[in-house]
């Protein structure tokens, strides 16, 4: 979608140390970043040099942009430009700026802000993991297409964006989350103190009896592969834990949304460790008080790169059903499934793909 689109699009990559500005036409970036210090301690420095950023970039272009459209860190009410809460990074935000209505009256440009989580599953919806997976069920002759999807992101926290019916949804106080569901191991505690990076780093402290060590997730996956000297036995148990941890939340929000799950964010890298625990986690079981067991999702879960799995998802159970007093017959497929797949264009291009079709769809829907 909108990759022949020759409209193009102002995007900032938000982070709290550096602000990354640049463009977007059909799909692809246009021109080279720039990159200047976020200062989100200083309202005015931040603001000033968001301005500089965006001028910067448009005195580049060869033509005008038709909106500008980012992911900033929240809290914040996003459709109508206003950021402010406990922000990290931004604390002189935490008062509320209306940062879209400043840019908007600065560059007369509309200006669209989201969370980046939002915008990763928006970006994967539009143009990464599910056109690939319809594309790829399609090839085999299935009928069946996928609408919505979950994006999680694993990173220095645990965010999650959701599509509906191929529609980003927001929700009613752009407070679609998922770090506050409940930890699997520790009811009082919110899910995101045990899928994070730090959530890595503090589990291999624990179970490698090292707790001040000075390991990145990258450097414990090396010991879990034995690149680097450590404790390897602990290394591979955090990255499982990890994924139990998260596994158990994904499987809540796959149950209230019947969605696909796309992952994305560097700790993916380690993939291969944390995710037969997760899949372990959304293949379980629960139990009445009778004593029956039942899944704990009514879906079949498949891992979707693995490409045995993905053959048996996309052929399902379909078979030929009579219509009864009749001859006539219908395809029927009683396999409910759902699948899980890591995102093949990165946490990154897909936040910035998101916010680029966000606009455009938006503008579309305005005209």
């Amino acid at each position: 979608m909108y990759r022949f689109d020759k409209r193009v699009v102002i995007t900032l990559d938000a982070g709290g140390t550096n602000l990354v500005f640049s463009a977007m036409q059909s799909n692809e970036f246009i021109v080279e970043p720039i990159t200047y210090p976020s200062a989100g301690d200083d309202l005015d420095k931040c603001l000033a040099t968001m301005v500089k950023g965006f001028e910067e970039i448009i005195s580049r272009l060869d033509e005008k942009p038709v909106a500008i459209s980012f992911a900033f860190p929240g809290p914040a009410d996003y459709p109508n430009g206003i950021i402010g809460g406990y922000l990290p990074n931004f604390p002189s935000f935490r008062e509320g700026v209306a940062l879209g209505p400043f840019l908007e009256k600065k560059f007369g440009l509309p200006v669209f802000i989201n969370n980046d989580g939002d915008l990763f599953a928006y970006g994967e919806a539009l143009a990464g993991a599910l056109p690939e997976i319809n594309s790829r069920i399609a090839a085999v002759g299935s009928k069946k297409v996928y609408k919505n999807i979950l994006g999680f992101t694993f990173g220095t926290g645990f965010g999650i964006g959701m599509v509906i019916d191929n529609r980003l949804n927001r929700g009613n106080n752009s407070c679609v989350e998922t770090f506050c569901l409940r930890h699997k191991d520790l009811s009082d505690i919110y899910v995101e103190e045990g899928v994070a990076i730090r959530a890595i780093k503090r589990l291999y402290g624990e179970y490698s009896g090292n707790p001040g060590h000075d390991l990145e997730p990258k450097d414990i996956y090396d010991v879990a592969e034995g690149k680097r000297e450590g404790d390897v036995k602990a290394a591979l148990r955090a990255f499982e834990k990890f994924g139990e941890i998260a596994g158990d939340a994904i499987a809540t929000a796959v149950t209230l949304t019947d969605s696909l799950v796309v992952l994305g964010g560097g700790v993916c890298g380690s993939s291969k460790y944390f995710m037969p625990a997760l899949l372990r986690q959304m293949r379980g079981e629960l139990h009445s008080l009778r004593g029956e067991t039942l899944p704990r999702l009514p879906e079949k879960v498949f891992d979707l790169d693995n490409e045995e799995e993905f053959a048996q998802f996309a052929a399902g159970s379909a078979r030929p059903l009579k219509v009864y007093g009749s001859d006539d017959t219908v395809i029927y497929d009683p396999m409910k499934r759902t699948g899980v797949i890591i995102s093949k264009l990165g946490a990154s291009k897909a936040i910035s793909l998101g916010a680029y079709s966000f606009a455009l769809t938006e503008l579309d829907a305005r005209s």
